[in-house]
């Protein structure tokens, strides 16, 4: 690599980052300023888990600990290893990161941007976490990877599935596994049109913000190119909890389908509501209404219970996936917790994997050393089948799933099946679609 490529890519520190650094002692080694922000120098490293321990989408933050929890616990050479057994890297020995212990502090996004900023700073300031992960929402995936960027750490997002964290709104210093609302749309459209038909009318209701924008978009793009007509969209404030005021104009609008952009808390909700004012007992233009939920977890399908049987959405991985990977993570998740993961669990374990890994490959935890391992990087072994971290908007190309809320479920975790796996072709689209600009890496200190 040249030295103004070393340069660019911040492995030679020059006057225009050098002034990006924070102004904490974990940022400076015992003779001279860092070359890198939080550059470890004893014998452990430090992680920064950023999870929503409270609000709407606690759930699934509680579930992202856990799966943290293992991380670590697997990559320091406890319990059986989980998916370093499948990976096709072999770069992770089970002796920390480049040998240097694991050890990690946790914040609470409260699902508000402001509070998920704070808790990275601190992490970041106080803690010297050298990588933030986490999340259960755009909004404050996008507002925390914007932090990590200023700050010279990288951000291994956890949940957030609109297109705007790897679209508009993509930083090089930030990265995600996770599926987006643009493959949502492209992976359900088609099977939705072959259930119920392509002349069909959609009444949205969309989460107020960032995510919600974007999925409500995504679906309703992909469902109109194949005939539907959408006849409202109507925002619903991420704060809410009874949507019955929402609900009782689908009545009135002449549609026959229900689209919840609605996620965690808020979906559980809103389709408990829309059972309750009998919308899947109705016929409307001489069809069936329907209800459709473009983002699906486990968790949700639990909170709602029977109100999910039959009801159609995307979900980035599941527990019945046979695949090794998948079979390794339900295996050692499992064992550990009493009960299988949910996607939110599976997508921020294999985060930690992947930077752990990409810190091993590289020799160095210098963020922007990195996001070179991670660019470009193609995997199998971690569930989805394989898998491509493409270089030019840090974002993660996989199968992905189409599901449906199960009729006859065996037990409170058997609530979804698996109705159709699209390939990664199906859903992959040109990086610049979404506009924004990637940027330089940032190494802070």
């Amino acid at each position: 690599m040249t030295k103004s490529n070393l340069t660019r890519r911040g492995l030679i520190k020059t006057s225009a980052v050098a002034g990006v650094g924070l102004a904490t002692p974990t940022i400076f080694t015992a003779s001279s300023v860092a070359a890198f922000t939080n550059e470890p120098t004893g014998s452990s490293v430090t992680l920064g888990f950023n999870v929503p321990q409270s609000g709407p989408y606690a759930d699934e933050g509680a579930d992202e600990l856990r799966a943290y929890e293992l991380a670590v616990e697997h990559l320091n050479g406890g319990g059986d290893g989980g998916l370093m057994n499948t990976f096709s890297s072999k770069a992770l020995k089970g002796n920390g990161i480049l040998g240097k212990e694991v050890k990690y502090v946790t914040g609470d996004t409260q699902t508000k941007s402001d509070a998920a900023r704070a808790s990275a700073r601190s992490m970041i300031e106080k803690d010297g976490a050298v990588m933030i992960t986490g999340g259960s929402s755009s909004g404050v995936a996008v507002a925390v990877q914007a932090l990590c960027q200023e700050a010279g750490v990288i951000f291994m997002a956890g949940l957030t599935h609109s297109n705007d964290t790897t679209g508009k709104d993509k930083k090089a210093n930030g990265f995600r596994h996770f599926f987006n609302s643009y493959m949502s749309g492209a992976a359900l459209a088609p099977i939705l049109a072959n259930n119920y038909g392509t002349d069909r009318r959609a009444y949205h209701l969309t989460a107020d913000y960032n995510w919600g924008y974007t999925t409500e978009e995504a679906v309703r793009t992909s469902t109109e190119a194949l005939g539907w007509e959408t006849v409202a969209a109507v925002k619903t404030p991420l704060t809410q909890t009874d949507f019955s005021s929402y609900i009782a104009p689908v009545l009135q609008s002449g549609a026959d389908v229900l689209v919840l952009n609605h996620y965690g808390g808020n979906m559980v909700n809103s389709l408990t509501n829309a059972v309750q004012f009998g919308l899947r007992d109705k016929l409307v233009n001489n069809k069936n209404f329907e209800i459709i939920v473009p983002l699906y977890s486990r968790l949700m399908a639990k909170g709602a219970g029977a109100n999910v049987k039959g009801i159609y959405g995307s979900t980035n991985w599941h527990w019945s996936l046979t695949d090794e990977g998948s079979k390794a993570f339900v295996k050692s998740f499992g064992t550990k917790y009493g009960f299988p993961p949910s996607q939110a669990a599976h997508t921020t374990y294999v985060q930690a994997m992947l930077y752990a890994d990409a810190v091993e490959r590289a020799g160095s935890f210098n963020p922007c050393a990195v996001a070179e391992a991670l660019e470009g990087f193609e995997f199998d072994g971690m569930g989805n089948g394989k898998t491509l971290y493409r270089a030019e908007d840090h974002q993660c190309f996989k199968d992905v799933l189409v599901v449906r809320g199960k009729e006859n479920p065996t037990s409170e975790f058997d609530l979804l099946e698996i109705v159709e796996v699209t390939p990664t072709e199906q859903v992959t689209y040109d990086a610049s679609i979404f506009g924004g600009e990637l940027g330089a890496c940032n190494p802070g200190a």
